[in-house]
């Protein structure tokens, strides 16, 4: 995935996470809806969004990559 210089807002995460919940494994989607609950740093709003970036044009190679990132986002940063 490539860098951006784009600071992406909660608000972006989620409508982001809202476009590709459908592609989601449920678990994960519910578990990302839990975690933008609450605050967080703007380079892990950053990262969950790039990870949310594009998701349902991904191989399933690249969606279970971006899953297991995703999960490990949500566990350390809780």
């Amino acid at each position: 995935m490539s860098t951006c210089n784009l600071n992406h807002t909660q608000q972006d995460v989620r409508l982001k996470l809202e476009g590709q919940q459908q592609f989601l494994p449920t678990a994960l989607s519910q578990t990302l809806n839990l975690f933008l609950e609450n605050d967080h740093p703007q380079e892990t709003l950053n990262e969950l969004f790039h990870l949310l970036k594009k998701y349902d044009l991904s191989s399933k190679e690249e969606q279970e990559s971006r899953n297991q990132k995703l999960n490990k986002i949500t566990l350390e940063r809780e």
